[in-house]
């Protein structure tokens, strides 16, 4: 059995049969394409070639059945696995670059997100890495230095995210719950958070990225927000 792809033109599809009919073989043929269906059945008669088509029916049924004619485009499949594959790459970004891991690595981005802690950087990059959208976050702390790499990189590039001190309060305090720590800790004061989020604030300013208020949003309507200002190039968010 020999398998012979990529017949784009009638010329591929002649040259193919001549090959066929020297080896005295059948054909059992896959062309998606109803002008080159037409052109192998033609030529296959002219040289006394047995031919089976496999795909034609199979598309008039399911054209049938759906109700929608078929988009007779080759290659589609391809064009999907590469999707696939390239949401995979995306994922295995947003883990190896997640909360300021490897700064370095920040100008392979296609966004980078920042913001204090709790307001759902990771969330957002998993949730972005699905959509093929390759998301860095960089938390902003007072107390560790701002990589030079995210100062560098465009401020189109770069999503602040805030929240309401009131609604961050009570996330942290949670978290702390959730880990079995005290929640009196300076991580959960309302000191410490107004300290974080007029600092990260200023940072944001610096950049001059456009920031997102993510209290009581959903990821997935924080996402739609990142993604329309993604396919923009640039522009600001409204909340």
């Amino acid at each position: 059995m020999r398998r012979i792809p990529y017949l784009n033109s009638a010329r591929d599809v002649e040259d193919a049969l001549q090959e066929v009919a020297a080896c005295k073989a059948a054909v059992v043929y896959t062309l998606v394409r109803p002008d080159l269906r037409e052109v192998l059945v033609a030529k296959a008669a002219e040289l006394a070639i047995l031919c089976v088509d496999i795909m034609g029916p199979i598309l008039t049924c399911l054209a049938a059945v759906t109700g929608r004619p078929p988009l007779h485009e080759p290659g589609l499949i391809h064009k999907l696995d590469e999707a696939y594959f390239s949401k995979l790459e995306a994922v295995e970004f947003a883990v190896k670059y997640d909360d300021g891991k490897q700064p370095w690595g920040l100008s392979k981005a296609d966004l980078v997100i920042v913001g204090v802690s709790r307001t759902t950087k990771t969330p957002l990059c998993m949730y972005l890495a699905h959509k093929g959208i390759k998301a860095a976050n960089v938390p902003l702390v007072p107390e560790v230095p701002i990589p030079e790499e995210l100062l560098a990189l465009p401020a189109a590039k770069v999503v602040g995210l805030t929240m309401t001190p009131a609604l961050l309060y009570e996330i942290r305090r949670e978290r702390l719950k959730a880990l079995g720590l005290a929640e009196g800790v300076d991580y959960a004061s309302m000191e410490r958070i107004y300290q974080e989020l007029d600092f990260a604030q200023n940072i944001m300013h610096k950049i001059g990225c456009p920031v997102i208020d993510v209290t009581n949003k959903a990821v997935e309507e924080t996402a739609a927000k990142i993604l329309e200002h993604y396919r923009k190039g640039a522009g600001k968010f409204n909340g």
